[in-house]
């Protein structure tokens, strides 16, 4: 849910600040006040297009900040900023938008810069705005599918995941077979260029952390007269009369016995004694060490031939002789399937013919699954068209399945071979007809309350926001919307400008937009109505400008109504 928004130097609003509450919140005023101002506000908050024209007169950039609340970790949201590499702490999602008056737009999720595009990946996750002229996803026939596949629930996910599972396997051998059956000339120039590349990488005989080893004996040849003075140095340090041993020596032989006297001093010279032959066990080493040493040009030569081949050969094939052998194993592989060709080619159309019977199967299974899901769609969404006035309207869930061109096979695509839309008819008589080109003005209202009844316990959508949908209405079925709205508040926190006062009525939360001219400038205000104030503001929205005894009545008797039915 959004928990907070802040409006700077937005068209009217000067400075402003609403916290919401779950449940329904209704926003109220006179027109002009700034109520679509604050639903355009978390429209461009949540990545919609913004323009200069929204920074406030006189002032050089307008900001707008959502503060959003999820609920759990399976919140769409989490998946979608993982995605982004945004980090979600306290289940807390904090949207961040400045329109600048040049035009330029600077956008943030959690703190973190982002493009209008990516924002608006978030937001949609996050905010669902229904007006009064816009076609949402719900009349977007190319997400009827998905709409369909979310309410079909567990049923429909089951038989997705295994046709998905067949698929990528079906597209994958696809793939390696069209690469094998591409022309001639392609293969040929192909398989030329692998034996090149395996022959080169074979006739270097690289060995595993052979350029690691090379780098450490070139150091060690580059360093020849250093190393040799400093392990002689070491050597003759402790070697000689007066030197290191010499005196650890004496000293071994002063302390031997002395353990008689006081055996207190047994550890001390057990600790010289082993100290003198460590040292002199060292001494050997580095005497070792340095009859070892050689100092060889012809071997210098050869490593900065060798690591220069190896270098070459990194910049062709992989960063490490590891990849350069990975690499070279890979081409193998392929140089042998191209080698014989013919024979991997009836293996591939084998296996492919296998995967998409199996996969045709699966399709048929996800398809039942679907049309059991569209049966029950259709039966919950009749009886939501039923309470909002809209019974002899007629919904159905339209299939279709993709063919293949000129062929009887079916075209399989990630999501299976349906084609889905929803159709409408809303006279008798009438017949089905996609839904976006049949409903219009206060039937499209209602339609999409049923609609948005249904997918908005599937959806995950966090706040859905209705921006006068209930225009064009009145008596029962403004009752009946007013209804459906709040029904969708209990499953999403719903913000909705109405004019009806059976949706105010209906509210859990007021709020009362106004606006208030000091000097030349207009400011925008908002006021949280108390239950009184809530009585005046719908006898307000009943009566017009007057507010007499009796609007007032009416107004208690819509609120007490609006109790009852909540608490039905």
């Amino acid at each position: 849910m959004i928990a907070e928004l802040t409006i700077k130097n937005f068209a009217i609003i000067e400075s402003l600040s609403i916290s919401f509450d779950k449940g329904l919140t209704v926003l109220t005023g006179e027109t002009g006040a700034g109520k679509s101002i604050i639903i355009d506000a978390i429209h461009l908050l949540a990545g919609g297009r913004g323009s200069h024209e929204f920074v406030r007169f006189g002032e050089k950039r307008a900001e707008l900040e959502g503060l959003f609340l999820l609920e759990d970790e399976s919140h769409p949201c989490y998946r979608v900023c993982k995605e982004l590499g945004i980090d979600i702490e306290d289940e807390m999602v904090v949207l961040r938008r400045e329109i600048h008056a040049t035009g330029k737009s600077v956008c943030r999720v959690n703190g973190k810069l982002v493009t209008i595009a990516l924002l608006r990946e978030v937001g949609q996750t996050l905010v669902d705005i229904h007006g009064q002229h816009e076609h949402q996803e719900l009349m977007d026939p190319d997400l009827h599918l998905a709409l369909l596949d979310q309410f079909g629930g567990k049923a429909v996910q089951k038989e997705l995941l295994a046709y998905t599972e067949i698929y990528k396997e079906y597209k994958d051998v696809e793939k390696r077979l069209l690469h094998l059956t591409e022309n001639e000339q392609k293969v040929a120039h192909r398989l030329d260029l692998l034996q090149f590349q395996a022959e080169e990488i074979n006739n270097a005989q690289l060995t595993i952390n052979e350029d690691e080893e090379l780098f450490e004996e070139r150091t060690k040849i580059s360093n020849y007269e250093r190393l040799y003075q400093s392990l002689n140095n070491c050597y003759y340090s402790m070697h000689g009369e007066q030197k290191a041993l010499d005196w650890i020596g004496q000293a071994m032989s002063e302390a031997e016995g002395l353990e008689e006297i006081d055996k207190n001093l047994k550890d001390v010279f057990d600790t010289i004694s082993n100290s003198y032959y460590q040292l002199e066990e060292l001494s050997y080493q580095l005497r070792d060490e340095i009859d070892q040493l050689e100092f060889d040009p012809k071997r210098l030569d050869f490593i900065e031939s060798r690591l220069n081949e190896i270098k070459q050969l990194k910049r062709k094939y992989g960063s490490s002789v590891e990849e350069i052998l990975e690499y070279a194993s890979k081409i193998e592989e392929e140089l042998e399937t191209l080698q014989n060709r013919d024979s991997h080619i009836h293996q591939l159309q084998e296996s492919l013919q296998s995967l998409k019977e199996d996969l045709a199967l699966e399709a048929k299974a996800l398809t039942e699954a679907r049309m059991k899901a569209a049966a029950k769609l259709t039966k919950s969404i009749h009886k939501e068209l039923k309470d909002l006035y809209l019974e002899k309207a007629i919904f159905d869930v339209h299939f279709e399945v993709r063919k293949e061109k000129g062929q009887d096979g079916f075209l399989f695509q990630k999501n299976g071979v349906d084609m889905v839309e929803f159709y409408l008819t809303t006279n008798p008589g009438e017949p089905l007809k996609p839904m976006a080109k049949v409903a219009s003005g206060g039937e499209l209202s209602r339609i999409m309350l049923a609609l948005k009844s249904i997918f908005s316990k599937h959806q995950g959508i966090t706040s859905i926001i209705f921006d006068e949908v209930d225009t064009g209405v009145s008596g029962r079925v403004a009752q009946s919307i007013a209804e459906k709205i709040y029904q969708v508040s209990v499953d999403s926190q719903v913000l909705c400008i109405s004019h009806l006062p059976q949706v105010a009525a209906m509210s859990d939360t007021h709020l009362f937009i106004s606006k208030d001219v000091k000097g030349e400038r207009t400011k925008t205000k908002v006021n949280v109505l108390g239950e009184e104030e809530k009585i005046r503001e719908i006898g307000r929205m009943i009566s017009g400008v007057e507010i007499t005894s009796l609007t007032k009545e009416h107004a208690k008797e819509l609120l007490e109504l609006a109790g009852s039915m909540k608490q039905a």
